[in-house]
């Protein structure tokens, strides 16, 4: 192996301990750091403020209607899940593949994974009008024989939402036992050392206590590549098993993972990108990273440009005048510049990844991620407003506009990932230490 093959630089064991530990045990948090979470704090007080109120008025404070009865609640859940989906994904995915590189992500991955599957988990509840009886969808004993509408797809999501919440924490929680181990032994507080070693487990690094990690682990990674992928699936079932016209299509499921996978190594990239300059660890986090991942993204927006033609093509070879109405609603209708801004994002300037100077180039490889990333979202906007608002019968034709309050919760909930992933900066470890020693010792012997 060459130098330029090594995905990082040689480096001592304890210098890349010392890294990733100092910043949550010896060094201070700087300015940048507390004005970030200043922010994010009042973006999630923004978000509590819209959450109380649409508790206390009712769902009517959205812009939902009798024709577009999902509106930004659908739309920001299948987002949201569609980033957490990809983390877990990406881990279990490139652990399997034993690909090198995932040691410098996929610890931030997996909380991203964690953040956006818990924010996404409260739009349907808050989209039933009641939430507090959100209970009545679980199949609980009870005396009043109350039984979940099974076809619903609030009921589906219920499941695939808890139970991919759960493995993602498992999941997450196992990879990271190691380091807290680490954290453990080199904690000077009394009280720090107690908390990282009751994360810890008992962890001594022995040959057994490892045997069983890696078994463990590896068996986890295999367990969770077909959750993920069935758990999106079902997403997309909530919409292929509706009566609007544009929903009904078996390339949902799969149109739905590859475009999760697709927003999330986006978002990944973001997020690569702000802890390399927020810890200055550029010897991590190497401009080989980016490129490999903009390799991916590269291929996901061509997968996607091809699913966005084939539904031109079922609408054309179908000859259902409203399967070709909705094409032509979303090509010139009144929501053509949010579908021209998905194919921008999605299709058009992700071409940019071709030049390999652009994938290994930080200030044009995050902002095409981040056009990628709003290009999935105005996706979902296209997918859940277009084909009720343009159905079968004309008498049920209308518009869908978004309220204040819309807004509102949207902006919130991106201030309390925001939130959530500057506190996990600072309190657990963003890359696995234990991993990172044994690519750079993998590398050093090759």
């Amino acid at each position: 192996m060459t130098a330029t093959d090594a995905i990082l630089p040689d480096r001592a064991p304890g210098r890349l301990t010392a890294d990733v530990a100092d910043p949550i045990l010896a060094r201070r948090a700087g300015r940048i750091w507390w004005a970030c979470l200043a922010l994010f704090l009042a973006l999630t007080v923004l978000m509590v403020v819209s959450l109380t109120v649409l508790a206390v008025s009712g769902v009517g404070i959205w812009g939902i209607n009798t024709s577009a009865v999902w509106g930004f609640a659908i739309v920001n859940y299948v987002w949201w899940i569609g980033i957490g989906n990809a983390g877990t994904l990406i881990s279990a995915m490139l652990l399997l593949t034993r690909q090198r590189w995932r040691t410098s992500i996929n610890r931030f991955a997996e909380a991203m994974t964690l953040f956006a599957a818990c924010i996404a988990g409260l739009f349907p509840i808050f989209h039933l009008g009641r939430p507090w009886l959100f209970y009545w969808l679980v199949p609980y004993p009870n005396t009043m024989g109350l039984v979940p509408q099974w076809r619903s797809p609030l009921v589906w999501d219920l499941f695939a939402i808890a139970s991919y919440i759960l493995f993602s924490l498992m999941f997450w929680y196992t990879g990271a036992i190691p380091d807290f181990a680490t954290l453990r032994d080199r904690a000077r507080g009394r009280l720090t050392r107690a908390a990282c070693g009751i994360l810890a487990l008992g962890w001594r690094g022995s040959a057994r206590h490892w045997q069983v990690w890696q078994g463990y682990y590896g068996a986890m990674a295999a367990m969770g590549v077909p959750l993920v992928i069935s758990v999106h699936s079902v997403v997309g079932m909530d919409y292929s098993a509706g009566l609007a016209p544009g929903w009904n299509e078996t390339i949902f499921p799969p149109y739905f993972v590859v475009g999760a996978m697709f927003s999330g190594f986006a978002m990944v990239v973001v997020l690569a990108a702000i802890f390399r300059r927020a810890l200055g660890v550029p010897h991590m986090i190497t401009d080989r990273h980016f490129d490999i991942i903009g390799k991916v993204l590269l291929a996901g927006s061509l997968v996607m440009t091809v699913s966005y033609a084939t539904e031109w093509f079922y609408a054309w070879y179908s000859g259902e005048p409203a399967e070709q109405r909705i094409v032509a609603v979303q090509l010139w209708g009144d929501y053509w510049p949010l579908y021209w801004g998905m194919l921008a994002g999605n299709c058009i300037l992700p071409q940019l990844y071709w030049v390999p100077w652009c994938r290994r180039t930080l200030w044009v490889t995050v902002p095409v991620a981040i056009a990628i990333n709003i290009g999935m979202w105005l996706e979902r906007v296209v997918i859940t407003v277009v084909p009720p608002t343009r159905g079968y019968l004309p008498s049920q034709w209308g518009s869908y506009w978004p309220t204040f309050w819309d807004w509102a919760l949207f902006a919130g909930t991106l201030g309390f990932f925001g939130l959530l992933f500057t506190l996990f900066l600072r309190v657990i470890p963003a890359v696995s230490m234990h991993e990172l020693k044994e690519q750079v010792d993998e590398e050093v012997r090759a």
